[in-house]
């Protein structure tokens, strides 16, 4: 056993003293559809909904006698800090994006109680991240990073340890989602050469993806916060360290829109709910369905930290993705009649979601913006064969992202 290995299950063991070990569920609707043995490493079952705690626990019992901790989070990390604070009865100063979901700053305020304060501070992390690390440096705090930490990753390969104990040996594939990186380093280092690890990114947030192909971490110039467990603009250093010989084949990035149709399946047909980042590993299953099919796959659900007030624009984005809803600019004659021709037009499983028009005087045309649901994609091919065949001039904008941003 490696010296990482016989930390991880020190850590292990230590953390059994604050909560128990997450489920590994082998899941039979995913198993069934892939025809493979696919089991769910449930960490959104953790006492914080993440695996982040696992990370916090380990870095903060390896600095006793600190009193002062401060930490930059997107929120399942400063959830697990806020925790950990609370039970061992030391302060807390948490940074978090302005853009983070109302559910996790106040499930952090609810872990840490007392014992922690927060401050909303830039709307991407990285800015977070270096107002953090500068508040810390004026006011003598020990700074806990998410990620980029060698006690950090070494605690979030605990999950690993308890993979392996529980399946009674190793998984032929492990599939990971990858934020800053800690965890998927950790895992990773943990089962070596003797499993095969896939890394899952949001294609908003790929930076391992960036980082090896450039053959070290770099800044990305744009990050979509949608995925916002998984947003980071920039790979640790630490667990780049680790990771940065993994063949770029072994890596997966995800359309957001993508993401969503999993995290709409998991809560329609298993009952779980799991955030963006937590539905990234058991996504990727289908882009790597030829290869695992027979044998052994643990997914890593990161997190379920999901607010639902982001449940309809994940619906939305949902069925998009999948075809089933378009939006599109109609020019429509301004004549008497004309929007019932339209409608004549529409099959029995096609509904109007959305529909606006207004009338402009002395013109014999007016632009209509309509949303149309359906039941399979294919209707839509019906529906603009006849749109053509009767004359009608319209646009398709639904994958118009300019126009989806002021419209949709």
């Amino acid at each position: 056993m490696s010296d990482f290995q016989t930390r991880a299950r020190a850590a292990e063991a230590a953390m059994r003293s604050v909560f128990d070990p997450t489920p590994l569920q082998r899941n039979v609707h995913l198993s069934e559809r892939f025809g493979a043995d696919i089991w769910l490493k449930r960490e959104d079952l953790s006492p914080v909904r993440s695996y982040k705690i696992r990370g916090a626990f380990n870095a903060m019992r390896k600095q006793e006698g600190r009193d002062l901790f401060v930490c930059a989070s997107a929120g399942n990390h400063a959830q697990g800090v806020a925790f950990m604070c609370r039970h061992m009865g030391v302060r807390g100063v948490i940074f978090m994006p302005v853009t983070t979901p109302q559910q996790k700053i106040q499930k952090t305020r609810m872990f840490g109680g007392d014992q922690i304060e927060i401050h909303l501070i830039g709307d991407y992390f990285d800015d977070t991240l270096a107002a953090a690390r500068a508040w810390c440096e004026r006011e003598g705090g020990h700074f806990l990073s998410p990620f980029d930490d060698d006690d950090v990753i070494e605690g979030q390969a605990s999950l690993a340890v308890e993979i392996e104990e529980q399946l009674g040996g190793v998984p032929d594939h492990v599939v990971l989602p990858v934020g800053g990186g800690g965890m998927s380093a950790g895992v990773a280092t943990w089962f070596g050469d003797r499993t095969h690890c896939l890394f899952v990114e949001p294609s908003g947030g790929a930076c391992l993806r960036a980082a090896i192909a450039a053959g070290h971490p770099v800044t990305l110039d744009h990050v979509d916060t949608f995925v916002d467990g998984a947003a980071v603009g920039r790979i640790g250093e630490r667990p780049f360290a680790l990771l940065r010989d993994r063949p770029l084949s072994d890596l997966f990035v995800l359309s957001e829109d993508r993401i969503c149709t999993t995290i709409i399946e998991m809560l329609n047909v298993e009952g779980i709910v799991l955030e963006p980042a937590g539905a990234l590993a058991i996504e990727a299953i289908a882009d790597v369905q030829s290869f695992i099919r027979g044998r052994s796959v643990v997914c890593v659900t990161s997190g379920g930290n999901f607010d639902f007030e982001r449940l309809p624009e994940v619906k939305e984005r949902a069925q998009r993705y999948s075809g089933v809803k378009k939006y599109f600019l109609l020019r429509l004659p301004q004549r008497p009649g004309a929007l019932r021709d339209f409608l004549d037009i529409l099959g029995p499983d096609d509904d109007i979601a959305r529909f606006e028009y207004m009338k402009k005087s002395a013109r014999n045309f007016g632009s209509v913006l309509i949303g149309i649901e359906t039941s399979k994609p294919e209707n839509f091919v019906r529906l603009f064969a006849h749109l053509d065949d009767a004359g009608f001039t319209y646009t398709d904008i639904t994958n118009d992202d300019t126009l989806a941003q002021f419209v949709i």
